[in-house]
């Protein structure tokens, strides 16, 4: 054994352990880790604008992928600390867990948990240079790599307050990429443009010789952004419901709106954070909304006698934002974005309660159209129950037979079982015979399956594809998801390589989104890329992808080679449709994501909902965009 003592004990000094373990601090070294960084400069901004000391912020995206971020805030302090006898600017960029965010005083509420923003950002960064404005003067200090290069020097005279922060992220850190995406960028700044109501924040992309800009200010803040969710979906209450009340020092904002569609988008956060597991407020939230709903609906006669609404009928069609501003908030759960604190629930409750209620009671006509949404819902959510029934059979292949047509493999173990959604009975023939039947299964549909946007869920639950799609799955859908129940942990849609095909794959992606999200968030949802066409010269055949690939091999080959352009997965026999679209060693899969479920939503809404106007209004601004017409 080697010696294990007092000198195998390492201390690691200043910002030296974030450079050690980059994603103990950020989460991770690819995009999501750099676009973090951006956030935590983004945040101490708004948190100066959340104390009331600033009212603009603008972010740049320089030449390069430098990072600019400017606010008109009170300035980071330069006067020397008494414990480090050091600048404070330089104390809070080179020390973890300092900054103004512990003394309760100087910010209310934080955006940011530990103090580690502006430190962690500096130690990972390439350079990084902050200008202060303060006291009618300017100051700047150079870092690199978390060291500092200079001393806060007094660089002239400011009319003006504020922090400009400018820094490249280092490429020996960032290895996978250093490219900053504008529209992630863009979508979470306008979104705290709508969290941080009369705030006005600009993004600036300066990469390119065509400059790209937008200004987000928002004087109604989450009502503003309830109206910007449901713009794609018709309004069953016209006016939006606004809570807004302070309690013990946390405040909170809500927002709802009601909307003709079948889905439920509820949205919270905490201090800006999006809180994706929800958490205390949004259980607060929850109860209080189907307790109040009943009381409504009961006390004007509108249910029968011993009827009462559950809350996923109170739910339907709400389109809901939370955010509640903490000044101690605790965060848990698996990826620390579901809010803990026990006393939030009963606050949230009680505030909601009092809000709609008198919403109700103020608006008859809109309470009228509210509850009535509700009833409809519950109607077909007891239509609803002996459909569901079918979906939770013992095995996909019991009883009435709809997944008879399911070819499963033999293996029982999920995490190396896959299936394949087939369209078509020829399809699914030729998967069937070329699959690997030990651990692939196959299921074929016939036809486009049902648009899940526009149907209520006793709709769905008697169609026939629909069906036979959950019971091979497992898993059950809606608030009855169970993702450990999963007998596949590869759901591979597969589809032609045509407008049909491609509206097929849509249909499937929307029943996915709305009624069994997790697998798309667990990453078990993939999309086979079958190829396009076949080039055969005598002996070498080559199946391509692409009509640029296409070009490239031709240009380069002597002589005619023969070219089949498939129309269809049918076209192609049982062995070259493994070794081009099923074969592990060969295939590729495209793995589908969501970055953002809001943006998901929208789009959905859009394209598959039962408004006309604005899919319109997409395909005349996207036409130019469109390839592979089939004509």
């Amino acid at each position: 054994m080697s010696n294990y003592d007092a000198s195998n004990i390492q201390i690691l000094e200043g910002l030296e352990a974030v450079r050690k373990r980059p994603g103990m601090y950020i989460g991770s070294t690819g995009a999501r880790g750099l676009h973090h960084l951006v956030w935590e400069i983004v945040d101490n901004a708004i948190d100066e604008a959340l104390g009331g000391y600033a009212t603009n912020i603008k972010l740049e995206i320089l030449a390069g992928d430098i990072i600019r971020v400017t606010d008109d805030g009170r300035g980071i302090p330069v006067d020397l600390h008494p414990k480090t006898n050091r600048p404070a600017v330089e104390t809070i960029l080179t020390t973890l867990h300092s900054g103004g965010k512990f003394d309760g005083q100087s910010y209310k509420v934080s955006g940011g948990l530990h103090g580690v923003g502006a430190s962690v950002v500096n130690a990972l960064s390439e350079w990084y240079l902050v200008e202060i404005h303060r006291n009618n003067k300017s100051y700047q200090q150079r870092y690199e790599r978390g060291f500092p290069k200079t001393d806060v020097d007094e660089i002239g005279t400011s009319s003006h307050t504020g922090t400009v922060v400018t820094f490249k992220a280092d490429p020996n850190v960032f290895t996978e990429t250093t490219h900053y995406d504008y529209e992630t960028l863009r979508n979470r700044i306008q979104e705290l443009a709508f969290l941080n109501r009369g705030i006005r924040i600009s993004i600036i992309d300066l990469r390119k010789e065509e400059i790209v800009e937008n200004t987000y200010h928002y004087e109604g803040g989450i009502v503003e952004y309830v109206k910007f969710l449901n713009s794609n979906k018709g309004h069953i209450n016209q006016e939006t419901v606004f809570i807004d009340k302070e309690v013990d020092g946390i405040s909170l904002e809500i927002a709802m709106q009601y909307n003709d569609s079948y889905a439920s988008n509820i949205y919270s956060f905490a201090n800006n954070i999006h809180t994706h597991e929800g958490g205390m407020h949004e259980d607060g939230f929850k109860l209080a909304l189907t307790r109040v709903i009943n009381k409504y609906a009961n006390e004007n006669g509108m249910l029968k006698k011993d009827d009462s609404l559950m809350g996923e009928d109170t739910r339907e069609g709400l389109t809901a934002i939370i955010s509640i501003k903490h000044p101690n908030p605790q965060f848990e759960g698996q990826t620390k974005t579901k809010l803990g604190n026990p006393e939030v629930r009963q606050i949230t409750s009680q505030v909601t309660g009092e809000g709609l209620e008198r919403y109700l009671m103020e608006k008859p006509n809109e309470a009228k159209s509210i509850i009535d949404k509700c009833i409809l819902a519950s109607r077909a959510r007891l239509a609803a129950k002996k459909a569901r029934e079918a979906t939770r059979r013992k095995s996909p292949l019991d009883a009435l037979g709809f997944a008879s047509k399911l070819a499963d493999c033999r293996s029982k173990d999920p995490s190396i079982s896959e299936i394949y959604i087939v369209e078509g009975d020829s399809a699914g023939g030729s998967a069937k015979q070329g699959r690997e039947s030990e651990y692939q299964a196959i299921l074929p549909l016939r036809g486009k399956v049902l648009n899940v946007e526009k149907a209520r869920l006793d709709k769905i639950l008697s169609n026939k594809e629909i069906l036979s799609l959950i019971q091979a799955l497992g898993t059950g859908i809606g608030d009855e998801f169970d993702a450990s129940k999963a007998r596949y942990h590869k759901v591979v849609i597969m589809t032609d390589a045509d407008v049909d095909g491609a509206h097929i794959r849509t249909l499937l992606l929307t029943f996915f989104f709305r009624y069994m999200k997790p697998l798309i968030d667990l990453g078990y949802v993939y999309i086979a890329q079958p190829p396009l066409y076949k080039v055969q010269q005598g002996r070498n055949v080559q199946y391509l992808y692409s009509e640029e690939a296409l070009n490239k091999v031709l240009a380069e080959m002597n002589g005619r080679p023969s070219i089949q352009r498939y129309k269809g997965l049918g076209e192609m026999n049982p062995e070259q449709l493994w070794e081009t679209t099923m074969d592990p060693e060969e295939r590729t899969l495209l793995q589908v994501s969501l970055k953002d479920a809001m943006d998901a939503d929208l789009i959905f809404s859009m394209l598959m909902g039962e408004e006309v106007e604005p899919r319109k209004a997409f395909i005349q601004d996207n036409a130019i965009y469109a390839s592979n017409i089939d004509v």
